[in-house]
């Protein structure tokens, strides 16, 4: 091999590791350590996936809730937060937080869409003021102090909507649903500041059944 073919090979495999670092920064896996981490294992503590300490540090313990919270939302259980275990999470990677402010990108618009979700495996042949109600409720949960602060610690609390445990909060939202969850953002909200909903025809929740209804939207009562 002459030189040339030398230098040119060595740049070859330059670039292929520069690639491999750039996906390998671009996710969180075993033995990953810094603030993204500690940020994961908050929001997997919050929601119930995780019951250690959030120090930073992606050991076996963060893993194995990573590999729970995947297979309880439909994605592939490889225990690697990569982009679309980062999505799920509310979380961009790579230096960058779920606020940052990056057009189609931002928090708010990543938000919205995923209450749009919600609100399409929730309230498919409701209303359009019951669609909007259920996206209300969403955020009156992140803005009450007995819930996560974040629409996605709320949607994907552990155990609080059915939609997530069956997958249907992977489904794509229609235009109405997407126009529901915007509306329920710009500060309507039909429910009057209610916290929780149900199917009284579905329901059996007793804690619900007994809780005195404010109002009826279609065939959800809010409280």
């Amino acid at each position: 091999m002459n030189r040339r073919n030398s230098i040119l090979l060595l740049l070859s495999l330059l670039l292929l590791f520069g690639a491999f670092a750039a996906t390998r920064a671009a996710s969180l896996q075993l033995g990953s350590k810094g603030d993204e981490v500690k940020q994961l294992q908050t929001k997997l503590k919050r929601w119930g996936y995780y019951g250690g300490n959030a120090d930073g540090h992606f050991g076996p313990a963060t893993q194995k809730a990573v590999i729970t919270f995947q297979q309880k939302n439909g994605l592939t259980p490889d225990g690697v937060v990569g982009e679309a275990t980062a999505r799920a999470l509310g979380m961009q990677l790579g230096g960058a937080s779920s606020s940052a402010n990056k057009g189609e990108s931002s928090s708010g618009s990543n938000d919205a869409y995923l209450l749009a979700r919600l609100v399409y495996g929730e309230a498919r042949g409701e209303p359009y003021k019951g669609k909007v109600a259920v996206a209300a409720v969403v955020l009156n949960r992140v803005n009450s102090a007995s819930f996560p602060n974040s629409v996605a610690g709320v949607v994907y609390q552990s155990g609080a909507f059915d939609v997530v445990a069956d997958g249907q909060i992977n489904l794509a939202p229609d235009s109405e649903a997407i126009r529901a969850a915007r509306d329920a953002m710009n500060g309507y909200d039909p429910t009057n500041g209610c916290l929780y909903y149900h199917n009284p025809a579905k329901s059996t929740s007793a804690w619900m059944r007994e809780k005195p209804i404010k109002i009826t939207i279609g065939s959800h009562a809010f409280f």
